[in-house]
């Protein structure tokens, strides 16, 4: 049996073959890992947040990006696009890159239905975990938001000391997201606005048709 022997590339490669890749892909520790596809609901959802964030915050000091701005993680040997960040003051940039910052305070991902499952070929629940460890590596990172795309629910983690976070769930409709560390706060309904959720039902069905042809 013939193995097939992992290549590793260095930072510097990454970067290269970023700038000519028809699709955006993360650098984790010498391995280069394309990133899934976006729908319709995890932009929405991504821009739907942004926007109020850019309207709330456009008289004070904080400055908000969304997934086009790579993030440099320098401990753990990492480059991803998060789904939003939040920094407060200025960006620090990567050697002088305006597509690379190092400074995050808050950053949020809207999770895709890969990265919920146990035994997708995509992003895993303990690769999910990973990434946030690897974020709280970030001297700067203070809170983090994982929104779910294809229901009502959200996961917000706050830093209240060292090595140790805060868990808050929302998945009511009425409820708001008020942010620990920054002057902000966003409905649900807000959060969520436009974004239509495919029926259980349907997904279940359409398993089993699958499973009989």
């Amino acid at each position: 049996m013939q193995i097939t022997k992992q290549r590793y590339y260095t930072p510097e490669e990454y970067l290269e073959l970023e700038e000519v890749a028809d699709y955006k892909s993360q650098y984790i520790d010498g391995q280069i890992i394309p990133m899934a596809g976006g729908t319709i609901n995890h932009n929405q959802i991504a821009l739907n947040l942004s926007t109020e964030l850019n309207f709330a915050f456009k008289k004070q000091n904080y400055r908000v990006f969304m997934g086009d701005v790579r993030l440099w993680i320098l401990q753990k040997r990492t480059y991803t696009y998060p789904d939003v960040m939040i920094l407060a003051g200025e960006p620090e940039f990567f050697n002088n890159r305006k597509d690379i910052i190092l400074n995050p305070q808050i950053i949020v991902e809207v999770l895709s239905k890969s990265t919920k499952g146990y035994d997708s070929p995509a992003e895993t629940l303990c690769e999910r975990e990973d990434k946030f460890q690897a974020y709280r590596a970030i001297s700067t990172f203070q809170e983090y938001l994982l929104i779910d795309q294809t229901r009502i629910h959200v996961d917000q983690f706050s830093k209240t000391g060292k090595k140790q976070w805060a868990l808050r769930e929302y998945d009511e409709e009425d409820e708001a997201i008020a942010l620990v560390t920054v002057p902000f706060e966003i409905s649900l309904q807000d959060l969520y606005n436009k974004v239509k959720f495919e029926p259980v039902e349907l997904e279940v069905e359409s398993a089993d048709v699958e499973r009989l042809g």
